[in-house]
């Protein structure tokens, strides 16, 4: 089928019985917030906006596009890296926003789950497990605004991954719109059920290209009574990835989080970010922020004291506190999660998502450092993110004043796409393909995978109406439909 621009006009006059006002928008003014990415960088186009507010209203949304040949792009928080949620620039795409399926609907602390519909905040589930004593340990920097909808089709990560896993790791079960408008009811609590395919697994991490994601059945766990959270100043990567293996040593599982940062971006959060202020006195080359936590009453300052105490003594830590309270531990992630907004102030920011064996973070750092002194003197390296499971977000600081800033972009990402390619690593660890990635997905997977990918999408989405251009190119795609 050839989706077809004109029809959106029929599709609204159907729906309009449906969804009412509040769940359909035209003006341009309304709809701004939804076209443009959450860096303000890319912007794409759309007529009409969608809203429901129930399984069955995106069902019937579904059914109608799919007769009408209209393509639907799913949204959740709009929170995302990628370009996946918003529409291309044709103006041939609705946009169809869950933000109002937005309820808990069940919560069961003996079995360890939370049913989820996908536009609840992610810190509104936080708070949901936490008032029935668990935890979902999904956390991100965009918790406040990010939704459950996303973090599903993105299958992302968060600081927490090292001990708990990706969000795949962190769901049971799936409600589903398919895109012939039926819905797979896959809410099951089940912790083993083997009776065929994994189904679930296809539309976690697929950016809603294979179906639209309703509601979830979420993982909880014990809530941590004890936690300490440290901050360390260190001389390089390599002593980072040492000091995993002496944590890990003598924490064991305990350890939830283990997050290098640049002193760049260090300092440039202590400087430019409202509220932020570096931990230790003096300026580091590199800071380690690890989070250990454990569900018992008390005694976890010993294990602690001993792993800190090894750590001084093999030369690895030049200095170092322990986060005495709430006020000062969320004022040590304020620095980490904030330091991407503080760069800006500072010049252009070019930012990454990579991935590699963990034993070879060190050697890409150092590679990477040598190659872009040579490439671009003048642009700055800010790496950070999780030590812990290879993943970092490999960021660059382009000067404000200068010129060819989207050429500079495009070759910085090029040159580094090379290196973790060299090492056999990832393009994406957590934030998704989406627009933005899909050449590199082209041009770098296997093209077996890719064949099976696309059979995957012909054969859940035959006509092509869910998130075309997201993931896999649309085969009609006209040229003037990219984002801007």
């Amino acid at each position: 089928m050839t989706l077809s621009p004109s029809r959106i006009e029929e599709l609204e006059a159907a729906l309009t019985p449906l969804l009412g006002s509040p769940g359909m928008l035209t003006e341009a003014a309304e709809i701004e917030r939804y076209t443009t990415d959450f860096w303000h960088q890319h912007k794409g186009s759309t007529p009409l906006v969608l809203r429901p507010d129930s399984t069955e209203a995106v069902a019937a949304i579904v059914r109608e596009a799919g007769r009408l040949g209209v393509a639907i792009v799913p949204q959740s928080g709009n929170s995302g890296l990628v370009a996946g949620g918003i529409p291309d620039g044709s103006g041939r795409q609705v946009l169809l926003s869950l933000e109002r399926l937005n309820r808990i609907r069940a919560v069961d602390a003996a079995g360890g789950s939370l049913v989820a519909e996908a536009g609840c905040i992610l810190a509104d589930v936080q708070a949901a497990a936490e008032a029935a004593g668990r935890l979902f340990p999904l956390s991100l920097g965009a918790e406040g605004s990010c939704r459950i909808g996303g973090n599903l089709s993105t299958n992302a990560g968060g600081v927490n991954v090292l001990r708990y896993g990706m969000t795949r790791q962190l769901v049971l079960g799936l409600e589903v719109v398919l895109a012939d408008g039926r819905v797979w009811n896959g809410l099951r609590a089940l912790r083993k059920d083997n009776t065929g395919y994994d189904l679930k697994q296809l539309f976690i991490g697929a950016e809603g290209s294979l179906g639209i994601i309703t509601a979830a059945v979420l993982r909880l766990f014990p809530r941590p009574r004890e936690r300490r959270t440290i901050w360390l100043g260190i001389e390089s990567p390599a002593d980072a990835l040492r000091l995993l293996s002496l944590f890990q040593d003598h924490l064991g599982e305990l350890i939830s989080s283990f997050e290098l940062i640049a002193g760049l971006g260090v300092e440039a959060a202590n400087d430019h970010l409202p509220g932020g202020r570096r931990p230790l006195a003096e300026p580091h080359p590199w800071h380690l922020l690890i989070e250990v936590a454990w569900s018992l009453d008390g005694g976890l300052d010993v294990p602690v004291d001993r792993a800190l105490e090894a750590a001084f003594e093999a030369g690895l830590v030049r200095d170092g506190t322990i986060a005495q309270n709430e006020a000062q531990r969320t004022a040590m992630w304020l620095i980490r999660e904030g330091q991407s907004e503080a760069t800006t102030k500072v010049g252009h920011v070019q930012r990454s998502d990579i991935s590699v064996a963990i034993a070879d973070l060190p050697a890409l750092i150092a590679r990477a450092e040598a190659h872009f002194a040579t490439l671009a003197p003048d642009v700055q390296l800010f790496p950070f993110g999780h030590v812990g499971d290879g993943n970092l977000h490999f960021n660059f600081l382009i000067p404000r004043d200068r010129e060819g800033v989207p050429e500079l972009r495009s070759l910085l990402n090029e040159h580094l796409m090379m290196l973790v390619a060299e090492f056999g690593g990832s393009f994406s660890a957590e934030h998704g393909i989406g627009r933005l990635k899909r050449g590199e997905l082209e041009r770098r997977k296997d093209p077996l995978e890719l064949e099976l990918m696309r059979r995957l999408k012909s054969t859940l989405d035959p006509t092509g109406i869910l998130n075309p251009g997201v993931i896999l190119a649309a085969p009609d795609a006209p040229a003037s439909g990219e984002i801007s």
